[in-house]
């Protein structure tokens, strides 16, 4: 049976447009908050990237790190972080979800403790930061046994030869970070040298589903359209934190904003 996530491409293909990919912090700023954004989104998105709340990140920018923060001081666990997949799973437009955060936190956790957790929540895929190939070789082969796609990483200075290597161990779906940067940057090269950059990594092997993650906004979306799939995080988390601070709905305010995304692609 294929993996969601390979759903979720063929039906974009299909419709002639990217997947549109979010990321929310699980947990911000409440498990209910959390919760409804997820349900509220879900008609409008085609997968849902689930951040594991850190404090110490190495990739996330000052958005994400901010709605992590909030999530941290309020408590939130890895456990509820499940329970939040759980039940956004209950929901009958519920999209496939993909948890991104850092190795240790699994490896504390229990790797099989993890998987096992992840497998009766209704996770999808999983990304892990900071565990690269080769290292992450044996994880990897332990989620391909639960029908979990494990996300590779490749950035614009993988050489060409371990990008075929990376791709040749990858399950169906691979991440192109667009740029040497933290997530939410301003775009440091243009969205054509980013597309040239993608198609060399997409050439490798075509048959597989490439995203294109870090810097992603309502300005560059629509010129990058013609990727596989689109990932928008640091650009709905500075919406939720907008909401906050304003006394505004952010679950309002995050729908109206993936809406404007989706129809930037369609």
């Amino acid at each position: 049976m294929p993996n969601l996530i390979s759903l979720a491409f063929i039906k974009a293909k299909i419709q002639k447009r990217p997947a549109l990919l979010t990321y929310t912090v699980g947990g911000d700023s409440t498990k209910k908050i959390s919760l409804n954004i997820l349900n509220s989104i879900s008609n409008y998105v085609d997968i849902c990237e689930l951040g594991f709340p850190h404090n110490t990140p190495i990739a996330d920018g000052g958005e994400i790190q901010t709605s992590a923060y909030r999530a941290i001081k309020n408590g939130i666990k890895i456990r509820d972080i499940f329970n939040i997949v759980k039940k956004f799973k209950k929901n009958k437009y519920a999209k496939p979800v993909i948890l991104m955060g850092y190795y240790n936190m699994i490896y504390q956790f229990g790797e099989n403790n993890f998987l096992n957790s992840c497998k009766r929540s209704g996770v999808d895929g999983i990304i892990v930061v900071d565990l690269p190939w080769p290292e992450n070789k044996s994880f990897s082969k332990k989620c391909k046994k639960k029908n979990i796609c494990f996300i590779q990483l490749i950035s614009p200075t993988t050489s060409h030869q371990r990008a075929k290597k990376i791709i040749k161990d990858s399950h169906e779906m691979i991440y192109y970070i667009s740029m040497l940067s933290t997530t939410g940057g301003k775009l440091k090269v243009s969205t054509k040298e980013i597309l040239k950059n993608y198609q060399k990594i997409k050439r490798i092997n075509p048959k597989k589903n490439y995203v294109i993650g870090f810097g992603i906004t309502k300005k560059s979306i629509e010129k990058l359209k013609s990727a596989d799939g689109l990932v928008v995080g640091s650009a709905i988390c500075k919406e939720i934190t907008k909401s906050l601070k304003k006394g505004q709905n952010p679950v309002t305010n995050v729908r109206k904003t993936v809406i404007d995304l989706k129809k930037l692609i369609s």
